[in-house]
């Protein structure tokens, strides 16, 4: 890799302005490979913003790539992920990373389906852990049979694409965080003497739940170990809240609520007195049993029977409702 880039985030390093990407101190400029921004990620746990364009990136891809993999974990599916998704015109494959978190009761194959019914996906679909080492190996499978030598590593951040480079080529080379906009340019993986990718910048929301919230809301979005989804039973009156992000209130008689949430994230049950997070606008629904609420960039919420709920959110946006995946 050439010396002027840095081998965490991909971007030209240079010492002219410490605001820009790929800055790095001038005396540091002939003897680190890291930027400062990836030096102080790496060991200080601090992090920088970088606002990045989807569609720049999905114009460079369609117009220079031959062939695409586009990960997406299963807590984050959702319409701007998949619209995302369908506006790359190359052959793709779509991946599902971190099949490790998931309960065993959500069956690969029934996924598969409900991603074709749901989001119209008619490309082939792979599930894999990087960090477990699952079906990793179906990356260089595809190629093979695919006939291509290279690919283009597409995902909104946080998708884990850093963590599969990482596993392909065996070393710690690229920075792997849960900061959004790690990578913040093309980075060229040889994976072999044959066959290489190319890590891309991570796709960015368009308005992102995360955007004006601590570094420490960040780490928790994301699970460390396996799923542990909770049920709520909720009487009428009663709510959860998620954090300092929604609050959920059941209207109706009652409202059966599974949860498919980072168990990192705050959420307390409260009742009518409560006033918390009700300054927020709120939104309407009424919902049918194995229906999901999707909360964009956090996870969903099962719905296990029949309801009607109010929901206080800052960015109403943030909210889809779709057909479960989850069978009941």
């Amino acid at each position: 890799m050439n010396k002027c880039v840095c081998v965490g985030c991909g971007a030209i390093l240079q010492c002219e302005n410490k605001e820009q990407i790929g800055y790095i101190p001038k005396e540091k400029l002939n003897s680190d490979t890291l930027c400062e921004r990836c030096f102080r990620l790496i060991h200080y746990n601090d992090f920088k913003m970088v606002d990045l364009q989807t569609e720049n990136v999905v114009e460079v891809v369609n117009e220079k790539g031959h062939y695409a993999f586009f990960l997406v974990d299963l807590l984050n599916i959702n319409e701007e992920i998949m619209c995302t998704f369908h506006s790359i015109h190359l052959p793709k494959t779509l991946i599902i990373s971190k099949i490790d978190y998931i309960p065993k009761y959500i069956k690969k194959e029934k996924i598969k389906v409900w991603l074709q019914e749901e989001y119209g996906v008619k490309e082939e679909i792979l599930f894999l852990s990087a960090s477990k080492n699952v079906n990793v190996s179906a990356i260089f499978n595809t190629l093979e049979k695919e006939k291509k030598k290279s690919a283009y590593l597409l995902g909104f951040t946080n998708s884990g694409k850093s963590t599969l480079v990482n596993r392909l080529v065996e070393e710690a080379s690229v920075t792997v965080s849960l900061v959004p906009n790690t990578t913040v340019d093309y980075m060229k993986i040889p994976l072999n003497d044959d066959y290489f990718l190319i890590d891309s910048p991570g796709f960015q929301y368009e308005n992102p739940i995360y955007q004006k919230r601590e570094v420490s809301f960040l780490k928790r979005i994301n699970p460390k170990s396996f799923l542990k989804p909770i049920t709520y039973q909720l009487k009428k009156g009663t709510s959860l809240i998620l954090e300092d992000v929604l609050r959920i209130e059941n209207i109706s008689p009652k409202c059966n609520v599974t949860l498919y949430i980072s168990n990192l994230l705050m959420i307390k049950k409260v009742y009518d007195k409560n006033e918390d997070l009700k300054n927020l606008p709120v939104v309407e629904y009424a919902l049918k049993k194995n229906e999901d609420i999707v909360i964009k960039g956090l996870g969903f919420m099962n719905i296990k029977s029949d309801c009607k709920v109010k929901i206080y959110i800052e960015n109403p946006k943030w909210i889809e409702i779709r057909k479960s995946l989850i069978e009941t």
